[in-house]
């Protein structure tokens, strides 16, 4: 960062009111502690003023396990960087306050309707206070047919349809790790509350958001209808196929000496590589095996050889001659093998912290390093009362430019350089909200969502990812396209990019460079293990990612694995980090442009998918690495049911966390709580659809979910009656395709806009003309040399495009 001036922190001078606490009272005992904690501690690493507000004896939640010398690791880690103070609901003064304090904040986020406690619910003060962005966060939302339903993370996993892709083809299915749904909740929660905060800041009026965990986790963890869905696309007449994927071996597990390895081969040069280290094998030289299908279809003889190959080398063996061949290829590293790596050890993604006096441990810093610094864990979790009720520094109230109800981002310009799912996802998520987003592309290195079926125009993940883009066809590496860059740089305000780590300075463009040209500028970048380090190289995509840094090894089950899976890992068709990465990302980009707005001084952000992984699942990691030097680690017990239900492959999660669960359930099926419960269940769901037996243990005040499959999410009553999805349609499919309809739902923001993703340049001239100023003549000599390109005369005209901001 030579010569660029890190500023202030991206958050300095936002204040937040943290009403946040143990989500749900006795339902605790996921991994994840208090959700809303992990919200606001993620706007106080990036510099936010956060106070915490505890009743007398401190938050519930400082008691959740699992603890640590008995201390909570989830409340330890989860209020980092936080004030602290103790104000009772019980007291006159206390209740005035808290009103006092949020008067004077910028955004109150509560859990579990304790503002109301203080004298006024999270909505009521968004009333009060105009300028205030208030967020309520419950499991399904505050109205509707399903408000009053509880959630764990393996019941949100049950019905936002990541069970029904986990687990072998036949058994049962497979829960994803516990913690990352809600983990990814409170990403989604910290995305939603920055945009109504940034539009706060545009038109001077904050917003309530009533935000519901099971929306955010059937947007933004694996997305049935998002980018790389695994839902199908057309609306088949009869009932679509409800059973397991059988795409397991797209990114295959093999197991060798001393653990186990995972490849991920796309590429035709990929492949070429993989077929030259198995000797040139003369059954595999036909050229058609340079296709994924082939491949698939010939994994039985294809995998044979694989395994042999790999079974008396090590792990570091095969990474290291994997990658000479140009082999994508990770070690399926345990949680333990990944914190103690070399790796994130040099790169300071952990760091040595006192959760609390006396009680050390090893913890994920942080999902950001802005300005080659790291935006994580400073200070640890306050002691209850150690601070002041005020606020420590002036508030930025700037005067309002735009009126109530456009979108925050207008006027903003992103060109985006991103690929594939966590690069399309940071994009679409800017112009979803009214951001002009240029697609830049290339002939020669064309975006991978660009593949597409036959006879398609355009693939349906490229039509989600890039909805409200410009297409722009730019060849950046001749000298005249690079000149053409340099002078959009000069006209935008961000710039995206998820390219192998270097390849922005070798195409000349390191951010040295882009401040020079716009010091204003903000450049967001994801990779796949960061830019530094010893893995900075890596070819990375989400399989490898999860396979190196432990995720894989805790995707697993007791069941005997089949002879075709030989191993019991069951990660392979989940898109987990990608999407939520993608939000990851733009928090960190609007955080950016907020400081822009308010110094003028521009960022350079990077987020690395490992790392994210890590932090997603800091409790886990954090309890796991003290296990293993045998420190004093207490754990929660609770039990997580996958039952059997009436029909095919039907299934019910049922969650039972505390002992009172446990009576509950035996008074809901008529049963006596004893050593029989969980085999009486067993019986009694069996007899009845997940959604009868969900609905009866719901009543009962017990978290329990269907295993739903896209269709089913796409009908469910709650996402329905809170219009989580909506139609979009695109002139090159006949059918409209389900999609996002925005973060959450807002008072003052409209939904996402839905204008069809472009062709590859689609949009060329458009953009040459209006934000160049060039003259017609010059943009045609440029596409003839080949520098610019734009879609082909035989190709659909694009539909309804708009104009560009000048």
């Amino acid at each position: 960062m030579n010569g660029i001036d890190r500023g202030e922190p991206l958050l300095d001078s936002v204040r937040v009111l943290d009403l946040g606490g143990d989500l749900g009272g006795d339902l605790g005992g996921d991994l994840g502690g208090g959700e809303t904690d992990t919200v606001t501690r993620l706007l106080a690493d990036l510099g936010a003023d956060v106070l915490k507000i505890e009743p007398p004896g401190g938050s519930p939640a400082r008691m959740t396990p699992p603890t640590l010398g008995g201390v909570s690791i989830p409340f330890a880690l989860h209020n980092a960087n936080k004030r602290a103070v103790v104000l009772d609901p019980a007291d006159a003064t206390d209740r005035g306050r808290f009103l006092e304090l949020a008067g004077g904040a910028d955004i109150v986020v509560d859990g579990a309707g304790r503002a109301a406690g203080y004298g006024a619910t999270c909505e009521e003060l968004a009333g009060r206070f105009p300028q205030l962005v208030t967020m309520e966060v419950t499991d399904f939302g505050l109205r509707g047919p399903r408000a009053g339903w509880r959630a764990t993370d393996p019941v949100l996993y049950a019905m936002s349809t990541a069970l029904s892709r986990s687990g072998p083809m036949t058994g049962t299915p497979v829960l994803p790790p516990d913690g990352i749904a809600s983990a990814t909740a409170a990403v989604q929660a910290a995305w939603a509350v920055l945009v109504a905060y940034f539009n706060r800041l545009r038109c001077g009026v904050g917003d309530f958001i009533d935000f519901a965990r099971f929306d955010a986790v059937v947007l933004a963890l694996d997305a049935p209808f998002g980018t790389q869905g695994q839902a199908a696309t057309a609306r088949n007449k009869g009932e679509r196929w409800r059973g397991r994927p059988k795409n397991q071996d797209l990114y295959p597990i093999f197991a060798c000496r001393d653990g186990y390895v995972r490849i991920c081969v796309l590429s035709p040069r990929q492949w070429h590589g993989l077929r030259a280290w198995l000797g040139d094998p003369a059954e595999f030289s036909d050229p058609h095996f340079d296709t994924i299908a082939a491949r698939v279809q010939a994994f039985g003889e294809l995998g044979s050889l694989i395994a042999g190959l790999f079974a008396e080398q090590t792990m570091d063996q095969l990474v290291a001659e994997g990658q000479s061949h140009g082999v994508p290829i990770a070690a399926v590293l345990t949680p333990s093998a990944a914190l103690e790596s070399e790796h994130l050890g040099s790169v300071g993604a952990l760091a040595e912290a006192e959760l609390a006096p006396g009680v050390n441990a090893r913890v994920p810093v942080g999902y950001w390093v802005v300005d080659g610094q790291r935006a994580g864990f400073r200070t640890p979790a306050p002691t209850p009362g150690s601070s002041e009720p005020c606020w420590l520094q002036p508030r930025y109230d700037p005067e309002a430019t735009d009126p109530v109800g456009t979108r925050p981002l207008d006027g903003v310009r992103v060109l985006d350089l991103g690929i594939i799912v966590a690069g399309g996802e940071l994009s679409r998520l800017f112009g979803d909200l009214g951001a002009e987003i240029v697609k830049i592309e290339s002939t020669a290195y064309p975006d991978g969502l660009r593949q597409k079926r036959a006879g398609q125009v355009i693939s349906e993940s490229f039509a989600r990812a890039h909805r409200n883009n410009l297409g722009l066809g730019l060849e950046l590496r001749t000298p005249e396209g690079a000149a053409l860059f340099e002078r959009l740089v000069g006209a935008s305000d961000a710039v995206f990019a998820n390219f192998k780590p270097g390849t922005l300075p070798a195409l000349g463009f390191p951010y040295q460079r882009l401040h020079e040209i716009n010091p204003r500028l903000v450049l967001a970048e994801s990779s796949a293990f960061g830019d530094t380090g010893p893995w900075s190289g890596r070819m990375g995509y989400g399989p490898l990612v999860r396979a190196t840094t432990g995720v894989t090894r805790l995707w697993t089950s007791e069941q005997q694995p089949t002879d075709a899976a030989r191993h019991p890992f069951y990660d392979a068709t989940t898109i987990f980090p990608d999407h939520v990465v993608g939000r990851i990302s733009a928090i960190g980009a609007l955080a950016a442009l907020i400081r822009v707005r308010r110094t003028g001084s521009g960022a350079r952000i990077h987020v690395s998918q490992a790392e994210a992984v890590v932090n997603q699942l800091d409790t886990r990691y954090v309890m796991l690495a003290a296990e293993a030097q045998h420190a004093d680690v207490v754990e929660d017990q609770p039990v997580h049911l996958v039952l059997p239900c009436a029909g095919d492959d039907e299934w019910c999660v049922v969650s039972l966390t505390a002992h009172s669960h446990r009576r509950a359930a035996a008074a809901a099926i008529g049963a006596i709580d004893g050593p029989e419960l969980i085999s009486t269940l067993q019986q009694w769901a069996r007899d009845r659809t997940p959604g009868e037996a969900a609905g009866r243990l719901q009543a009962a005040g017990i978290a329990a979910g269907p295993m739903s499959r896209a269709d089913d999410v796409l009908h469910d009553p709650q996402l329905r009656f809170r219009g989580v999805l909506v139609e979009m349609a695109h002139p090159g499919f006949e059918v409209t395709l389900p999609s996002e309809a925005g973060p959450a739902p807002y008072r003052n923001i409209p939904p996402a806009g839905q204008r069809p993703a472009p062709l590859p340049g689609a949009d060329t001239r458009l953009i040459c003309r209006e934000v160049l100023g060039m003259e017609a003549g010059d943009v045609e000599r440029l596409i003839a040399r080949g520098v610019l390109f734009v879609p082909s005369e035989n190709g659909p005209e694009p539909a309804q495009r708009r104009g560009v901001s000048t």
